[in-house]
């Protein structure tokens, strides 16, 4: 292999505990919660539609177009989940807006344990690295932040480039960037849209998706890309 292509919510890292994000940002608008309620809290929020969490169980209407879109541009992103989130009456007044700020900075995800060994171990290897993601940030921050910015070469992101996985197009531009043959190029991910890269031609390794802090088997990936 000559290019490893990494999906970031899932495989890279996960957003923290919910209760954790709940708190965080409760206390960014001058409220303390106890534990009971910020459980309670974060529950719903979580069924209303958390970023880097499950599905809404319910998108309101007047959110569907924002919904849609939220993974092309970054208006929608920001509208979608601040809209989602203000479904749920917390009584704090700029709840919605604090939690959408925890998801762009970097103590709002936990990366993964293995996830610097083995960018170190693909750069010592002279093998290719860009991460792949359907979002409507940038990621690039949060990366920098971990003191992982020098381990990877592009970054293609959804509502930078246009494409969204499993769309083929976003995987073969990211092969663009790095300047190699998707033939010779890995994708890892965590979802059936991350497999959408054999369509351009790539290999695909799928993880499981672990909690925030658990290993979720990204160490296979030198397995894979190093093999003779």
């Amino acid at each position: 292999m000559e290019a490893v292509l990494l999906d970031f919510h899932g495989t890279l890292a996960q957003v923290e505990e919910a209760r954790d994000w709940v708190t965080a940002a409760a206390a960014t608008c001058g409220v303390t919660l106890e534990r009971t309620r910020a459980t309670v809290l974060a529950d719903r929020l979580l069924t209303a539609g958390r970023p880097g969490g499950p599905p809404p169980a319910r998108v309101p209407p007047p959110l569907a177009e924002l919904w849609a879109d939220r993974d092309l541009y970054e208006y929608a992103h920001r509208g979608a989940y601040t809209g989602l989130a203000a479904t749920v009456d917390s009584g704090i007044e700029g709840l919605a807006e604090a939690l959408y700020e925890r998801l762009l900075a970097p103590e709002g995800w936990v990366p993964y344990p293995d996830v610097e060994a083995v960018l170190k171990g693909l750069r010592q290897a002279g093998v290719k690295v860009a991460v792949v993601s359907n979002v409507g940030f940038d990621i690039r921050p949060l990366v920098a932040a971990w003191g992982l910015a020098d381990l990877v070469d592009a970054y293609a992101l959804s509502y930078e480039v246009g494409r969204c996985k499993p769309d083929p197009g976003i995987f073969l531009r990211a092969c663009g960037m790095l300047g190699v043959d998707p033939e010779r190029t890995l994708m890892v991910g965590d979802t059936p849209a991350d497999a959408g890269a054999v369509r351009a031609g790539c290999a695909v390794l799928v993880l499981p998706c672990a909690d925030p802090g658990r290993s979720n088997g990204l160490g296979a990936v030198l397995d894979l890309a190093l093999r003779d």
